[in-house]
């Protein structure tokens, strides 16, 4: 368990995806640490369950039914934490996913995919489906920053933490349009990390290697609970031959966030992946 950091007592945090399997893992431990929580998710009973949950554990948070593609949702949440906690220290921006209609049936492409009808090919992929993930990735990304880092600007230890990916090293098959997404968030943690400097935010971002989540486990798992031929192919690519632990974010996060352990580090992203993002494949 990772020891209370004091620097951390009294700070608010706005997580989006905040009850996703990741960013619920990290709402826990930063409410743990003292830190004030606003969970915002599309789903109002989600985070409302799970801030049930953290005050029930002695912590402080609040759950906020939000669209971070939409303006207006987003200036009610941040009226509403404001109202409840006050400014900023913390943005983790963790709203992002993929969809089928933005994927690929195979991972590479044959002449014979053009004609069945039960294949998604390259040439298949929709404008809408590839612009839905975009959208929610990076859109999702810079709309909350523009609306809750206002409320951070000059303010002692503000940082905002942004939730990349493997794809932003190198792009996985079957799935270009989160690919792309992810090393927009990237880029995007980069621009902004020197755009805020003046103001100092300090801007990084966490690159999770693969773990099992709500959005993943039947793409990686059978009912059965054994690796699908993709998931093996994951294992047998990262050094540590397993998935990672939610938890095993943590330890990263808490010194991204804290001044006194990282306020010289700002612009980069972080794999925390096993090993993945390191190896060649031989």
């Amino acid at each position: 368990m990772i020891s209370i950091n004091e620097n951390l007592k009294g700070k608010v945090a706005i997580i989006t995806g905040g009850a996703g399997v990741l960013c619920s893992a990290m709402a826990r431990e930063l409410a743990r640490q003292g830190v004030k929580v606003a969970l915002l998710g599309r789903t109002q009973e989600k985070v409302t369950s799970l801030a049930k949950e953290i005050l029930e554990s002695g912590g402080n948070a609040i759950g906020i039914a939000c669209d971070v593609l939409d303006l207006d949702s987003l200036k009610e949440a941040d009226r509403v934490i404001h109202q409840a906690f006050g400014d900023y220290d913390i943005l983790i921006n963790g709203a992002g996913g993929n969809h089928p209609s933005a994927s690929t049936t195979t991972e590479t492409f044959n002449i014979e995919d053009l004609d069945n009808p039960d294949i998604v090919s390259f040439f298949d992929l929709s404008t809408e489906g590839i612009s839905s993930v975009f959208d929610l990735n990076f859109i999702g990304t810079l709309l909350p920053t523009q609306v809750f880092a206002r409320r951070m600007l000059n303010r002692k230890g503000a940082t905002i933490i942004n939730i990349s990916s493997m794809n932003a090293f190198t792009p996985l098959t079957k799935i270009p349009a989160y690919s792309a997404a992810k090393a927009a968030v990237s880029n995007f943690t980069q621009w902004l990390a020197v755009h805020m400097a003046d103001a100092n935010i300090r801007v990084n971002a966490i690159a999770p290697g693969f773990y099992l989540t709500n959005q993943n486990r039947s793409l990686l798992t059978h009912e059965d609970g054994s690796l699908t031929p993709r998931a093996q192919k994951i294992i047998s690519q990262t050094p540590m031959k397993r998935f990672g632990d939610p938890k095993e974010l943590l330890g990263t996060l808490i010194w991204l966030i804290d001044e006194n352990m990282s306020g010289f580090v700002t612009g980069i992203t972080v794999p925390v992946d096993g090993g993945f993002s390191a190896y060649s494949g031989v």
